[in-house]
């Protein structure tokens, strides 16, 4: 197969050298023929293919093989040839048959054995493989390869929502009862949901039992909600699933997180972060202590920005441990702790194991509770550098919510030293987009705010990303750095608090949407998706 694609590519180049040598051949008289010199180059590859051939052959005996390499070396395909059809004529002498029959059988043969090779390769890069967490695959589970026939279309069916959610770029995939009798599939895709398939109740169980059965899920419980994993692997690449399930009306709910496996090779710049921020973050990772604070809400790329950062750290000279829920990536020269409530591995427990394993930094995957909260806030005061995440709309409101969960104002101050809120909003579509046509109050509106729009773009539509206008994501952030004046109000000023309350979510989208309009200027991303992100 790889001398035929290497002839196909071949094609058109010899065409184009012998077009261009009967052009020039009247013209310049060459030292030596240009296609003699190109056939003795192909005769060569030939001879160096065809001795890999007789290496595996049968019908070169093992002591002979030594000569039959010199012999192909020289002579290419015509020993092969001639050694096919001396086994072709023994095998017609003893047996008896017709040769014209036996050349028909051994070309069949060779035709089927390079559609074989082919249709093999194509399905394995395709061809996904469930595993649950010990290792086990699908078929396994249900009774290694003894399956019945309706059985082997349900886990084929489920692979196959599997794969659609990976190759469609997919974060999360949600299987939802419509009524009785109808559940739908629906796969978030860039941050917004889209429905994508609908199956039948009874086939929409057994896709859910196959599923909680490869998470280690119990299968007979439909009613109370459940967690699990599992794991996937298409061609060399492995993915990892957060499972949950919930009885809802209707029957039974199932959502799939596809953990993002890529976080950990990421650098703040491929996050969305700009030169300026990422040069007060590389100033704040840099001192030997402080707490550094991630917030936004679900699915805002908190954990993404986290791993960025870490990446930002020299690991070989400082000692970095991780407590996360679960472990998205590996990092490499890092020490990693998963959360495990049944194993009583929680964060606040884990977190004061690490202090007693001498680190240098130390990441909370999420904060959670008081305790979490406050055993990360004292290591930061003791010569730790603490990164963390928190679920909250805004800075402001990350401060407030550390002061009700019991954190002291004095303890918050003095622990604090950089916080940073986000949004991910989507980046239109290269292959695409057009500039918008904005209408005429819009356009003045900008123009008296000295906005530039001739680089202003909208969503279209195409193939390549599946019509919605959009291709991945990028990060709009709004970055408070603690200093000396604010750590003296947090820990003073009770008014500060109070107005963070009622003005900092606002303060906070104000940044969010000041830093979305400069990407929507250069090209990214358009103002509906800056509108639908932050308002």
């Amino acid at each position: 197969m790889q001398i035929l694609n290497f002839f196909h590519a071949f094609l058109p180049v010899f065409s184009c050298l012998l077009t261009e040598y009967n052009l020039t051949s009247a013209l310049v008289p060459l030292p030596f023929s240009p296609i003699k010199l190109i056939f003795l180059i192909l005769w060569v590859y030939l001879c160096l293919y065809f001795i890999q051939v007789v290496q595996f052959s049968p019908l070169v005996p093992k002591k002979y093989r030594s000569v039959a390499y010199i012999l192909t070396l020289f002579t290419g395909p015509i020993l092969l040839l001639l050694l096919l059809v001396i086994h072709v004529a023994k095998k017609s002498y003893d047996s008896d048959e017709d040769i014209l029959e036996l050349v028909r059988d051994q070309l069949r043969n060779i035709i089927t054995r390079v559609r074989s090779i082919s249709s093999r390769h194509d399905e394995d890069e395709s061809k996904i493989t469930l595993l649950d967490s010990s290792g086990r695959c699908i078929d396994e589970i249900y009774g290694h390869s003894d399956v019945e026939h309706q059985d082997k279309h349900i886990l084929d069916l489920t692979e196959q929502i599997i794969a659609n959610a990976l190759d469609r770029r997919s974060s999360d995939i949600l299987i939802d009862p419509t009524d009785k009798s109808t559940y739908t599939i629906r796969l978030r895709i860039d941050g917004v949901l889209r429905a994508v398939k609908e199956l039948e109740a009874d086939t929409c169980k057994a896709v859910i039992n196959s599923i909680k059965a490869i998470s280690s899920m119990d299968i007979s419980e439909r009613r109370r909600p459940q967690d699990g994993a599992f794991a996937a692997k298409k061609a060399n690449t492995n993915v990892a699933f957060r499972v949950a399930s919930a009885g809802v009306l209707g029957g039974e709910k199932l959502s799939i997180r596809i953990l993002n496996a890529e976080a950990g090779r990421f650098a703040l710049a491929d996050v969305g972060f700009t030169k300026k921020q990422c040069s007060i973050i590389d100033n704040a990772i840099r001192k030997p202590s402080g707490m550094l604070l991630i917030c936004g809400p679900t699915g805002s790329g908190k954990t993404t920005t986290l791993y960025a950062t870490l990446n930002q750290i020299d690991r070989f000279t400082r000692n970095v441990i991780t407590v996360e829920d679960p472990i998205e990536s590996v990092l490499p020269e890092a020490s990693q702790i998963e959360i495990n409530p049944k194993a009583d591995i929680t964060f606040a427990k884990a977190l004061r194991s690490i202090l007693r394993q001498d680190p240098d930094v130390i990441c909370v995957g999420e904060i959670r509770d008081e305790e979490s909260a406050e055993i990360a806030l004292r290591s930061s005061q003791t010569g730790h550098l603490v990164l963390a995440t928190i679920h909250c709309d805004s800075n402001a409101t990350a401060l407030v919510r550390l002061l009700d969960l019991g954190i002291s104002p004095l303890l918050l101050s003095s622990g604090l030293s950089l916080l940073i809120s986000q949004r991910l909003i989507r980046r239109l579509c290269e292959h695409c987009k057009q500039p918008v046509q904005l209408s005429p109050g819009l356009s003045d509106e900008l123009q008296r705010k000295s906005i530039d729009t001739t680089g202003i773009f909208e969503a279209v539509g195409c193939k390549q990303c599946d019509g919605t206008g959009y291709f991945g994501r990028t990060a709009i952030c709004d970055i408070l750095v603690v200093n000396e004046e604010l750590k003296a109000n947090i820990a003073n000023n009770k008014a500060l608090i109070t107005g963070l309350k009622s003005k900092g979510t606002k303060i906070n989208t104000t940044h969010l949407r000041k830093e979305g309009l400069k990407k929507v200027t250069s090209g990214v991303t358009s103002l509906v998706e800056l509108k639908r992100v932050v308002g």
